[in-house]
């Protein structure tokens, strides 16, 4: 998985978290595309969420992690767009699952509610979990036809 692009977003609630988990990543071997913000200035985390939703949604990048204060706010933006499985996991068993069987393709997380050895702890579970496949394959082909959906109307 070295190698792999993952783009990373966070409004300024989320900023120093997100430092971190880039330099986790970049320690990984990770390719980091970092769409802002770059300070803890006050700003609006929508546009974050939108910036690596769109980067996953289109295929620029297999995956992206999104941090807000809560991750709640990040979540529900990602998750407007095509293709797009943003999970909030505050603990190691929720990002281990959304990967397992959910195949989440963008990582939410709570820069006000997640430290750095619990954040460091779900990055790793969730970047190392491969999608289990097999009953599970069909509940996503539930959502993509979901989704195909909602997107016509």
């Amino acid at each position: 998985m070295t190698g792999q692009k993952i783009a990373i977003g966070a409004d300024h609630a989320g900023f120093r978290l997100k430092e971190f988990v880039k330099k986790l990543l970049k320690e990984k071997g990770f390719e980091v595309l970092d769409v802002g913000t770059h300070s803890e200035e006050r700003c609006h985390y929508p546009i974050f969420a939108k910036a690596v939703a769109e980067k996953v949604s289109r295929g620029e990048v297999e995956r992206g992690i999104l941090i807000c204060g809560s991750g709640i706010g990040m979540s529900i933006v990602a998750n407007k767009f095509k293709g797009v499985r943003a999970a909030l996991c505050h603990n190691i068993y929720s990002a281990k699952y959304s990967r397992l069987h959910n195949d989440s393709n963008i990582l939410c997380l709570g820069g006000r509610v997640t430290g750095e050895d619990l954040t460091r702890e779900i990055v790793e579970t969730w970047l190392s979990t491969p999608f289990e496949g097999g009953r599970h394959s069909e509940r996503l082909s539930l959502i993509r036809e979901i989704e195909e959906e909602s997107f016509r109307q």
